[in-house]
């Protein structure tokens, strides 16, 4: 379907999502035994629909609320193709700062207005973006659990290399001591071919830190990933004058303005950002591109997203120059096994790599027989 007709927006239906997670999640922060997100369905007059996805982690009946009540209004009767109108419009719907929720909210009806113009074009977002053209996308596999014996890492670390990644990622925290020797049986248990990244989840001080860092580099790791939390800019700064480990950050970013600071001084070799959270497509490309003009490499997050994050941040790393590698969580989701006709990329990786979706738009089927069984749980609704 290639004419020129306006595609004008008619409903906007979110769906919050939670599942009780076949197998927790551990890190610094804590135990992880269920976790939400927003599934937005965006439809129009053309009978084209798009689905886009909002991190919503927690509370995502607040989001679907804030989506009907600010969003919406806003949207209907407008040109879907207008992405970048429509996240300016959409942007005007709260004063204040751009961040929280509304970022996270907008992020999935972008996402799926992307899907509705590669449909309107008949080709895979990536093609629409006019970039590198990958057919796939080196991925790494996450995460190593904090937490557990050393059985437990040796379990996961035979487990990935079985399904042949060539990098993983280990969560660490806790004390410093206990962080460095996680950090040592990791690399003794994993040998030298395996490119190696750790994740402290803002775990720690600068001083902490920088100790953490210092073993990092030691054990031949390619980035530390959020080591302090987000807003001690000047924090990043002094901990990469004080250790030599490439610094990782970007997922608790919402919009390029966070994002900018540590790529200008290029404090980050690796800037991550979480598609479903930063403002969608539209925004994640401003900040993927500020990166590529600092020579920072793009590795963009995914975690307990779901199948649109994965496939929304598969094109985005097909297209991107500086993409270098995208995460690939390798633990069990019903979010990625139920949602859409895609299996979860961990299944889907060969030789550390996963294929890029072809079809147009995002190249997804959703199966709304799950989505309703999880929006009844997110809402409570278990009769």
């Amino acid at each position: 379907m290639t004419e020129s007709r306006p595609h004008l927006i008619t409903e906007i239906i979110a769906h919050p999502l939670t599942q009780r997670l076949p197998a927790p999640t551990e890190t610094s922060w804590g135990r992880y035994d269920a976790v939400s997100i927003l599934l937005v369905e965006v439809r129009t007059d053309s009978g084209l629909v798009g689905v886009g996805e909002s991190l919503a982690r927690f509370a995502p009946v607040a989001y679907a609320r804030l989506i009907e009540d600010a969003l919406r209004p806003r949207m209907v009767g407008q040109d879907a193709l207008a992405i970048t109108a429509n996240w300016t419009r959409m942007r005007r719907a709260l004063s204040g700062r751009a961040g929280g929720m509304l970022i996270e909210a907008i992020a999935g009806v972008d996402i799926a207005l992307w899907d509705i113009a590669g449909k309107v074009a008949d080709l895979a977002i990536w093609r629409l973006l006019h970039g590198e053209a990958r057919t796939d996308v080196p991925v790494y596999a996450a995460s190593i659990n904090w937490g557990g014996d050393d059985g437990k890492v040796a379990e996961s670390i035979a487990a990935f290399s079985e399904r042949g990644f060539t990098h993983i990622k280990v969560k660490i925290g806790g004390q410093v001591r206990q962080a460095c020797e996680r950090i040592a049986l990791v690399r003794k248990l994993a040998g030298d071919a395996i490119e190696l990244s750790a994740d402290a989840n803002w775990a720690y001080g600068l001083d902490d830190a920088v100790e953490v860092g210092r073993a990092l580099t030691a054990n031949g790791y390619v980035w530390f990933e959020e080591p302090l939390r987000p807003e001690d800019e000047d924090g990043y700064r002094m901990l990469r004058s004080r250790c030599d480990v490439p610094l990782a950050a970007g997922e608790s970013n919402f919009t390029l303005d966070q994002a900018a600071p540590l790529v200008r001084d290029r404090t980050l070799s690796y800037l991550q950002p979480n598609v479903t959270r930063a403002g969608g497509i539209t925004e994640t490309l401003r900040m993927a591109r500020l990166a590529a003009s600092h020579d920072v490499a793009y590795a963009p997050h995914v975690g307990m997203s779901g199948i649109i994050c994965e496939a929304t941040s598969l094109h985005l790393s097909a297209a991107l120059p500086n993409a270098r590698v995208m995460e690939c969580p390798a633990t069990a989701n019903l979010f990625k096994s139920e949602l859409a006709d895609l299996a979860p990329g961990a299944d889907r990786a060969t030789g550390g790599f996963l294929a890029v979706p072809q079809g147009p738009g995002l190249g997804l089927t959703i199966d709304w027989d799950a989505v309703a069984s999880m929006e009844a749980l997110a809402r409570g609704d278990t009769a």
